[in-house]
């Protein structure tokens, strides 16, 4: 059974807390000028995320409904994100080290894909999926917000997370 509402909301909470970017306005966006990659400017993850991982906002503002955004999350080797889903829409591309893929609910290492710099994969609104990180692992997520992690297990929620509500 799915996490109280609660857990939802505060996974919105928390997001849009910690996006310390500044949106840039849609016009902007669209003349933006190239971000070399010494100039991604990462952050500490947001608390629906266990400690250890990275955040860095390329475009747009994650937390709000309805709005185009891209971020990239880098993860320590062996990091896991347990079965989630998403409000939304999610498409990541792989750009540095191994990001392990699986469907569904169960967190199961023997049906995950393994997927190098360039791999590509979308889940679906609302499908369950999980992840691990071989050796430090750089993603970049695009997708329509708000970006929201529900856990299908609620004890799975990361402890940070928790507290907050």
């Amino acid at each position: 059974m799915r996490h109280h509402h609660t857990i939802v909301i505060a996974s919105f909470a928390a997001i849009a807390a910690s996006f310390s970017v500044a949106p840039q306005s849609a016009a902007a966006q669209s003349a933006a000028a190239p971000t070399p990659p010494q100039a991604v400017k990462w952050s500490p993850a947001p608390p629906v995320f266990e400690p250890g991982a990275q955040i860095a906002v390329m475009q747009g503002d994650p937390s709000k409904a309805g709005e185009e955004f891209t971020v990239r999350l880098r993860f320590p080797n062996g990091y896991k994100v347990k079965p989630h889903t998403h409000p939304t829409t999610e498409h990541v591309t792989v750009l540095a080290g191994t990001f392990l893929v699986g469907m569904g609910s169960t967190f199961d290492r023997t049906k995950m894909v393994a997927l190098e710099p360039g791999g590509f994969v979308s889940a679906p609104a609302e499908h369950a999926h999980y992840a691990a990180a071989r050796g430090e692992t750089v993603v970049q997520i695009h997708a329509i917000g708000p970006f929201a992690l529900t856990y299908v297990n609620a004890s799975d929620t990361p402890v940070a997370l928790k507290s907050k509500r």
